[in-house]
């Protein structure tokens, strides 16, 4: 299969090496495999052991620089790849051969594809955060932890903006803005291996600033807790209730999307209003992080969730680059 497979890793403990090294090997039997590791110098010295003959496996290029660290890993690995497309994933995405060849054939007509993730295994916190894809697939798309890209227009339209938050919508919009096809693919289900619950509570926040590039669904957000707060000074328990059912109903129309069933369990529809109660509380939180410097990320705050569409647009326009690639 002509495609490559970059992943951008940066990890701190070796937990899951056993694991992700016999994805690759399976993996590289049908693409070629760039891993950018900006892991410790131990650790990338162990990987660069076991991974020795299997794939391509380098540093983020210390050239580029941006605040947020996948964005690097991701630039250096297209300027790496041979392939016309090209396949950009998060360590915890497990394609499959089916997947990869389904990826392929929507990129001959793409520059961007955005699948869907589905969790496997799903303790608790993972159907919890299925209900946010949910709710996401039943108004348009979700926004996975994995992207195709056709190289070509990736180079060409001078990579993306590395100092945001939310890359992946930045991805998305900077394509849309330098006049690619960007195809949603929600029948496309790419498995992801959930994190631990201890770092799910830890993304609470952070995902939540993600919001403040969309600022219609940020200020639909901002509204919930005051409106819980009404409804309970006014004794309306019934208008919660109601609130709730419309909420899971709206996520059971999301799974029962081009077969969604099939992957995503009923019990995770249960489970939208609590991330909406989540995501309420969390959106407050967020804006009072953007309000006193932006949100914390590897050691460093991010402001900026995203560039606006109308931004990058301009950009676009007046012919300066999105990125700094080039």
């Amino acid at each position: 299969m002509d495609l490559d497979y970059v992943l951008p890793l940066r990890w701190e403990d070796d937990a899951g090496l056993d694991e992700l090294t016999a994805y690759l090997t399976g993996l590289a039997r049908h693409a070629r495999v760039i891993v950018v590791d900006g892991s410790p110098a131990a650790l990338f010295d162990r990987h660069a052991r076991r991974w020795r003959g299997l794939v391509t496996h380098v540093p983020p290029d210390p050239a580029l620089g941006y605040a947020n660290g996948k964005v690097t890993g991701v630039t250096t690995g297209v300027r790496l790849a041979r392939a016309a497309h090209v396949v950009l994933a998060d360590d915890d995405v497990r394609y499959g051969p089916a997947g990869l060849a389904r990826m392929r054939e929507l990129l001959a007509g793409a520059d961007l594809v955005r699948p869907q993730n589905y969790f496997s295994p799903l303790p608790w916190h993972a159907r919890w955060d299925t209900a946010r894809s949910l709710l996401n697939r039943a108004f348009g798309a979700d926004y996975p932890g994995t992207l195709g890209v056709r190289r070509d227009f990736f180079l060409g339209m001078g990579g993306y903006d590395g100092d945001v938050l939310f890359e992946n919508l930045e991805l998305i919009r900077t394509v849309r803005a330098r006049g690619g096809r960007v195809v949603s693919a929600p029948g496309l289900y790419v498995r992801r291996l959930p994190c631990q619950a201890r770092r799910f509570w830890s993304q609470r926040v952070r995902q939540a600033y993600d919001d403040l590039a969309q600022p219609w669904r940020m200020a639909a957000f901002l509204a919930v807790a005051p409106g819980v707060a009404v409804a309970l000074a006014r004794r309306r328990p019934a208008a919660l209730a109601g609130a709730a059912a419309v909420t899971v109903a709206v996520a059971e129309l999301g799974r029962r999307r081009c077969g969604g069933h099939r992957v995503f369990p009923a019990t995770s529809s249960l489970f939208a209003p609590v991330w909406v109660a989540e995501r309420g509380v969390c959106s407050w939180l967020a804006l009072a992080a953007a309000l006193t410097g932006g949100v914390p990320y590897a050691g460093r705050r991010l402001r900026r969730s995203a560039s606006s569409a109308r931004r990058l647009r301009l950009l676009a326009a007046g012919g300066a680059e999105a990125g700094r690639l080039v």
